[in-house]
């Protein structure tokens, strides 16, 4: 038997997992960016008929001005090559536009983000595979290729 989203959390607190929030199924995880600041770390635990890993990359379109979507998804993709080999594998893709907080009609910028699953066994496998997730370069950069 899976756990539920709110068991699933205590267990990850458990092992000393920050959680950010908990969306629907997914138990998001926590970056901690300043002792007084946290963010969305863009990696989750997703319960269910099996657990999994979850985990989003992105390429802003600010850092690529002259670049399509399929290239900013591309470079999006770039980030998680390597997880492929250890069996993630692609879910989904979406343009997140990002508003400017003083005037909800501008857009700052686009985030063109690539989200990645991989099933995990049990609860020790789900706790390496969060790690490995975490410590994963999720923004694509200016010097990484396609």
């Amino acid at each position: 038997m899976t756990p539920t989203p709110s068991e699933l959390k205590k267990t990850l607190v458990a092992r000393g997992f920050e959680v950010y929030r908990t969306l629907g199924d997914h138990v998001v995880l926590a970056d901690r960016v300043r002792d007084n600041l946290i963010m969305d770390s863009g990696v989750a635990a997703k319960p269910g008929e099996v657990l999994a890993v979850r985990f989003v990359v992105r390429a802003q379109a600010s850092d690529f001005p002259s670049a399509k979507a399929d290239d900013l998804f591309e470079r999006a993709r770039a980030c998680a090559a390597e997880a492929l080999d250890r069996g993630y594998a692609e879910v989904g893709t979406t343009e997140v536009p990002v508003r400017d907080p003083g005037d909800a009609s501008t857009t700052l910028d686009t985030w063109y983000e690539v989200a990645f699953e991989r099933a995990v066994a049990d609860e020790d496998e789900l706790e390496s595979e969060l790690r490995y997730a975490l410590a994963l370069e999720k923004t694509a950069s200016h010097d990484r290729t396609r």
